[in-house]
């Protein structure tokens, strides 16, 4: 499992995983893929999830968004 970790300080501005656009999606599979390879290529499953912690009353909150994200093409496992 990879996970991307996005903060904000509340939700005014939309949720925190709106932050990872298509260019930080691909830049998050090539660093998946990179580290598969490094591991020998293992064939296990994996996926792409996302957490979003945001602030509200003082306190930090959570939502764990899983597979969040899909290989983009041309990136094959």
């Amino acid at each position: 499992m990879f996970v991307e970790v996005k903060t904000r300080r509340s939700l005014r501005y939309g949720a925190p995983s709106s932050a990872v656009t298509p260019a930080k999606q691909r830049l998050i599979a090539r660093g998946a893929l990179a580290w598969l390879k490094l591991l020998g290529n293992p064939g296990i499953p994996f996926r792409f999830d996302i957490v979003e912690v945001w602030f509200e009353g003082g306190e930090a909150r959570f939502r764990v968004l899983e597979n969040a994200l899909q290989l983009p093409e041309p990136l094959i496992y």
